[in-house]
């Protein structure tokens, strides 16, 4: 698949994921998205405490979830 078809794929799944997924993609790419950007130690810390939260509402995939899911793509 090239690269065009790829991004039409994610493209069209974007617009249909549920939240879970679109944060775990999202997170996925944030790197590239922020380019370059360095955060704030406060903005840092404020996402440590939304990941820990994250964790604690059981709102994350566990690495066999991941690898499966990322043979469906």
């Amino acid at each position: 698949m090239n690269a065009t078809a790829i991004r039409e794929k994610l493209s069209s799944y974007i617009q249909i994921a549920d939240d879970k997924k679109l944060k775990a993609v999202y997170t996925l790419l944030e790197d590239d998205i922020m380019d370059g950007e360095r955060i704030s130690i406060a903005q840092y810390n404020n996402e440590i405490n939304e990941a820990i939260e994250e964790i604690k509402k059981r709102e994350v995939y566990s690495h066999v979830e991941v690898v499966e899911m990322s043979k469906k793509w």
